[in-house]
């Protein structure tokens, strides 16, 4: 049975990078999800609310993750075949790269080096004013899911946060399949859970 839900991202977080590296990885394995990847902007997630909401300012693009996050729906929305490579470069751009991803060089390069052409993503960020896709994504998180970070997973039952501590592992994709099913078990067969929260990270 095909699974369908959606999870939240922005390339800022390096837990949102572990969770779709998990998915990513499930999904070259086979997995049997129909994942709809949505975008979250944590800059405009920590606007006060009588604050200039960061798609309203002079140069909205240069706010943290922006650029990326347009970057990366435009990918999404028109190669779809090169999104999850795309994807990947743009997470490890900021968190195994240690790249300013507010730089369009770095995101041009960044899907370069996975055979995207990163000019023409640029371009048509600019033309196709994906801002306000962008925009439009993450008010309907916030309106329909309370969404207040990323990853959240959006599934059938509810929405939950959910921070996974470790990347996928070399050459085991079939261990990434089984952690984003336990994530989905919990989400959309357990909803009497509430929170569950580990205190003790050594063990």
């Amino acid at each position: 049975m095909t699974r369908r839900f959606a999870v939240t991202f922005d390339y800022l977080c390096p837990f949102a990078r572990n969770a779709h590296e998990h998915l990513i990885a499930g999904l070259q394995d086979g997995a049997d999800w129909q994942v709809r990847f949505t975008p979250y902007s944590l800059a405009q997630g920590h606007v006060d609310d009588e604050a200039t909401p960061v798609w309203d300012r002079d140069e909205p693009l240069a706010s943290p993750g922006v650029l990326a996050l347009a970057a990366g729906i435009t990918v999404r929305d028109r190669l779809p075949d090169r999104f999850l490579a795309a994807h990947g470069a743009l997470f490890a751009a900021r968190h195994d790269h240690g790249q300013d991803i507010k730089d369009p060089e770095v995101v041009r390069h960044a899907l370069d080096r996975v055979e995207v052409d990163g000019a023409a993503v640029l371009r048509w960020v600019a033309q196709d004013d994906v801002l306000a896709r962008l925009r439009a994504e993450h008010d309907a998180g916030v309106a329909e899911h309370e969404v207040w970070g990323v990853p959240t997973f959006i599934g059938s039952a509810r929405a939950a946060f959910v921070r996974l501590l470790d990347r996928p592992q070399d050459h085991d994709r079939s261990a990434s399949v089984t952690t984003v099913e336990q994530v989905l078990l919990l989400l959309d067969s357990q909803v009497n859970l509430h929170e569950f929260k580990q205190t003790d990270l050594g063990i």
